[in-house]
């Protein structure tokens, strides 16, 4: 058994601050968390104590790439044999459980690299965050995200696309709904999979008791994904004021995803962004953010996720859209949970992570000061003190 000490510890959910806290770990679960002077310490037990540090739940980014890099330029690395893109997401997952993350969901990964990455981890092989992978995204013949996912015209050809995304063990099905930023000749607002080709996916995915994503910017396929009853909205750019009280009401969920626009507008043409990408971020970035707030304000379920492989969004570097959230609106404490319990619950009913309860997987982040008080904390690899995955230290 392992007990892990420090200053004060946010469990993911209350609003309380809990103070002289112990975490007691028992394999790979935690076994029991509470004040120090109410959780007896077992006298054979191992005693980790972080005086000062502030212990959290390790954070969940329910939005990444693991196959891309953060290159200026998403088309330098498409013609990548499979080889080099799984060698490539080997690294960047590491990367990404140093700074933090211990679960990530996977938003599309081309030859399905992360589910087959997911089964390496599972076997102790690969150091990395715990994944939820959706393996390829669901697309129209042409459409966003096409080059490296899976093409699939009218409601059959999207069940058959999903039924193999299944086979090869998909734990998500991720659509795209909309056109998109980095697809060169495809415009973000323009409407893609239809709303049948949307419900077929949601039947299937849920009929083998899988949650369902979709890349959505524009209104009218924003529109469509929450009626067919997809899970999640990614991105959501352009979200109408009637859509949003229906996300609310039912419980669709937002990941926003402001670091993606945010980086891209920084750097520009002259880091070697495309023109193309430049353009059509500008025109979507405060619309972006205009729906992220009225979402927000109107209650809806948002979760932390970054687009992590977009241009100059590197693995690793995944809380700093915390920060970003924060400066778009949202309180602190909610930003927060919006990486942690909130996070868990867009997962799903079975997530066990996100909270620091008895029961729960041991995955735990030690940080040096209270991130309640400076969010940019938990971007800052040397006030990382701690990682800890499945109760073992990383």
């Amino acid at each position: 058994m392992l007990a892990i000490k420090a200053a004060r510890l946010f469990d993911g959910e209350n609003r309380a601050l809990l103070e002289d806290p112990v975490v007691l770990v028992e394999g790979e679960r935690i076994a029991q968390v509470g004040p120090a002077s109410q959780v007896p310490v077992p006298e054979d037990c191992e005693v980790l104590d972080f005086a000062g540090a502030f212990l959290m739940p390790g954070m969940i980014d329910l939005h990444v790439h693991l196959t891309s890099t953060g290159d200026a330029d998403p088309r330098k690395s498409l013609n990548d044999p499979e080889a080099v893109l799984a060698l490539r997401a080997a690294r960047q997952a590491a990367d990404t459980l140093q700074g933090g993350i211990t679960s990530v969901r996977s938003m599309g990964a081309k030859y399905d690299i992360d589910i087959k990455m997911k089964r390496v981890m599972a076997e102790g092989r690969l150091q990395g965050p715990r994944i939820t992978a959706s393996g390829r995204c669901v697309t129209m013949t042409g459409g966003h995200g096409h080059l490296g996912g899976l093409e699939a015209d009218g409601p059959w050809g999207v069940r058959q696309a999903v039924r193999s995304l299944l086979k090869a063990g998909a734990d998500v099905i991720k659509v795209m709904a909309t056109g998109g930023v980095l697809t060169e000749g495809v415009e973000p607002g323009a409407a893609e999979l239809s709303l049948e080709e949307l419900q077929a996916a949601v039947i299937e995915a849920n009929n083998a008791g899988r949650r369902t994503a979709t890349h959505a910017q524009g209104a009218t396929g924003i529109r469509q994904a929450v009626d067919a009853g997809i899970d999640s909205i990614e991105h959501g750019c352009y979200l109408e004021d009637d859509v949003i009280e229906r996300m609310a009401a039912k419980g669709t969920a937002l990941v926003p995803t402001l670091s993606a626009p945010r980086h891209i507008i920084e750097h520009g043409v002259e880091a070697g962004i495309p023109q193309y990408a430049v353009d059509k971020t500008k025109e979507v970035a405060d619309a972006h953010r205009e729906s992220f707030y009225k979402a927000y304000r109107a209650g809806v379920r948002i979760g932390m996720g970054t687009d992590a492989g977009t241009p100059f969004n590197m693995h690793g570097c995944n809380a700093k859209e915390l920060e970003y959230m924060a400066d778009a609106g949202m309180s602190v404490l909610d930003v927060l949970r919006s990486a942690t319990g909130t996070a868990a619950a867009i997962l799903g009913e079975k997530a066990e992570v996100g909270r620091l309860q008895a029961g729960m997987f041991a995955d735990l982040l030690v940080v040096d000061g209270n991130p309640l008080d400076n969010l940019g904390i938990l971007s800052q690899r040397e006030r990382i003190k701690a990682v800890f995955l499945n109760g073992s230290r990383k």
